[in-house]
């Protein structure tokens, strides 16, 4: 956890679905078929969780990581492989080949699949490290697919849409748009990068998340990054005005969620090549956000005023450090009137689209509070509701 003295500017890469849930992996040709899938990014937030599903389905993971070898679910335990296999191979994404020995290089070879999790989704960070690990990581991931004709599952973003208002299309990519910072500019161009490959004969798939965030029933989140951040200085009352427009809408995933959209993408391939997949979750409106948190006393909620009318130069100088370290750089999503097209994945995966996001919300900041993230932590467990929350 950071100080609240010195925000952490982080963002967008998703944790657990209920372990007593069904697997979507756990039947059809997929579960008496073990395959061999390698995982880019494993030790991450979405990464961690897909592969915790493939190995529970009964297939191998080649797990590529770099500095973290440690594979943590987002419930904060070390995952447990089975009743497949789990391979740690050490790699990095930055260098031609995924930088693998030659023996790892020959594992990698023969994977059925590859599931392309890593990627760096902090903002705020220079535009040349989004190039090296979005970019050419994406590139070097291809050569390797391309090289044995694996086929692919990319895990983009949904805001490779770009500054724009209205409907944002699973189909749609380059249409001139002007991306909101260099993270969706990075993953835009990897995007197209993969886009190529498939035109060239490569077998892809593309999973777009929204803005992944905690677990669909509990709220739990391994990682605060994402909006978490944002949200920690906005309802401490750190930065108080911000520029914003009240129907812009934040869409909200699940990390599981994605993650079960991820796994079916690999496990049911054929189905899924040559689609683009949305995996979005709960449309929350800035005005929706404002009023869930006016339930909660201990939080501020902050002033949204037109992007027009704001000067962060009128902000006092207390609140000026914390605007442009974190909130400025989530300020095209406080001015994005998107939603998110999903008719492609909601037919592939069977699922319907999210319901409930204020009662979401409200799990999301029981958890932040229960844990400290959002202020010290309340004195006596707060009595459940019957929506799932637990606020006051």
């Amino acid at each position: 956890m950071s100080d609240p003295t010195t925000p952490d500017p982080t963002t967008s890469d998703p944790t657990t679905s209920d372990p007593t849930a069904p697997d979507p992996t756990a039947s059809g040709p997929a579960a008496s078929h073990p395959m061999t899938v390698l995982v880019t990014g494993a030790s991450g937030f979405v990464g961690a969780e897909v592969t915790a599903r493939l190995t529970a389905a009964g297939h191998r993971v080649l797990a590529v990581v770099h500095r973290n070898a440690d594979l943590v679910r987002n419930n904060g335990r070390k995952l447990t492989a089975g009743p497949g296999l789990l391979t740690r191979i050490t790699g990095d994404i930055t260098r031609p080949g995924l930088g693998l020995s030659g023996d790892d290089r020959r594992l990698a070879a023969g994977a059925d699949r590859i599931v392309h999790c890593a990627a760096v989704t902090d903002f705020g960070l220079p535009p040349g490290r989004y190039e090296r690990v979005n970019v050419e990581g994406t590139r070097h991931v291809l050569g390797l697919a391309l090289g044995a004709r694996t086929p692919l599952v990319h895990v983009g973003t949904a805001y490779v849409c770009g500054e724009r208002d209205g409907i944002a299309y699973e189909d749609e990519l380059d249409l001139g748009q002007r991306p909101g910072n260099d993270y969706e500019k990075s993953k835009l161009a990897a995007e197209t990068l993969v886009r190529k490959a498939a035109a060239d004969g490569l077998p892809v798939t593309v999973v777009r998340p929204s803005i992944v965030t905690g677990a669909s029933r509990t709220g739990r989140v391994r990682d605060h990054k994402t909006v978490y951040p944002v949200l920690r200085v906005l309802t401490r009352g750190l930065v108080r005005t911000v520029p914003g427009h009240h129907d812009a809408v934040l869409d909200l995933v699940p990390v599981d969620r994605v993650a079960d959209l991820v796994t079916e993408a690999a496990t049911r391939f054929r189905d899924a090549e040559g689609r683009t997949l949305h995996a979005v979750g709960h449309e929350l409106t800035l005005r929706d956000m404002s009023d869930v948190l006016a339930e909660y006393p201990s939080l501020h909620v902050p002033r949204f005023v037109p992007p027009s009318a704001f000067s962060a130069t009128a902000l006092p100088g207390r609140e000026r450090p914390y605007y442009d370290r974190v909130v400025s750089l989530y300020a095209p999503y406080f001015r994005r009137r998107v939603r998110f097209d999903a008719a492609h994945a909601e037919a592939f995966g069977h699922r319907p689209p999210a319901t409930g996001a204020h009662a979401y919300l409200r799990r999301l900041l029981d958890h932040c509070l229960a844990t400290g993230y959002l202020g010290p932590p309340p004195g006596k467990e707060p009595t459940a509701r019957p929506d799932g929350s637990t606020h006051r």
